[in-house]
């Protein structure tokens, strides 16, 4: 069972919220061997000099944005090394914005990875829900379903990080983790968690595969 909100109306939410973040934490070791074929997958990525595209909505973009530099920068350990090509298709804003202005939310990234796109290359989406649920503008994160499918249909991997019951994401991706909450702050704080625990293990094997001549 999920870890559920806190009720932010508790005298005690401090306590609350924390209590639930160390019960997530808890929760998210069952998802152990999923994290490291994650890690795999970005490692093999690097060894082969292929590209990572790292797509999301709202905090969840932030959340692509920060992993995106933490791997191309963080995951070495001098200048002269070479860090993973990643790249957040959110970052170039005039790009974002003439997509969404001309094609529809909808249409967001796969128009992007159309022309990105090389042999190998690597999707990696960041969704709260996986792409279940809707609000006023209609289904969510259907952008990055689109793009998950136009990697499917170019014999590509994908990999995504979710949370409450995985969405859509869970069934689509190769590698799905799923964050154990019923909870936006946190899934979203978790991403954040599992971002930076993913890029220093990455930036680990790096560094074993540098010393040991590779």
């Amino acid at each position: 069972m999920n870890v559920q909100d806190v009720r932010w109306q508790d005298d005690r939410w401090v306590v609350r919220y924390l209590d639930a973040v160390a019960e997530v934490g808890l929760a998210l070791k069952s998802q152990e061997s999923e994290i490291k074929n994650c890690v795999f997958l970005l490692f093999s990525l690097w060894k082969q000099d292929r590209w990572l595209f790292v797509a999301g909505n709202g905090g969840s973009a932030s959340t692509a944005t920060h992993l995106a530099a933490d791997l191309v920068k963080t995951v070495v350990g001098a200048p002269g090394q070479r860090g993973l090509k990643a790249v957040a298709l959110v970052d170039n804003i005039p790009l974002a914005s003439a997509a969404a202005n001309d094609w529809g939310w909808s249409e967001l990234f796969r128009p992007m990875l159309e022309t990105y796109w090389q042999p190998g290359s690597v999707v990696m989406a960041i969704s709260v829900h996986g792409g279940a649920g809707q609000d006023q503008a209609g289904a969510w994160s259907q952008n990055l379903l689109r793009a998950i499918q136009f990697v499917k249909d170019h014999g590509g991997k994908t990999i995504a990080l979710t949370g409450f019951d995985g969405g859509a994401m869970k069934e689509l991706c190769d590698v799905c983790i799923v964050v154990p909450a019923d909870s936006t702050p946190l899934v979203e704080s978790f991403h954040v968690v599992l971002h930076h625990m993913i890029a220093f293990r990455l930036k680990a094997m790096i560094a074993d595969h540098i010393s040991r001549g590779g």
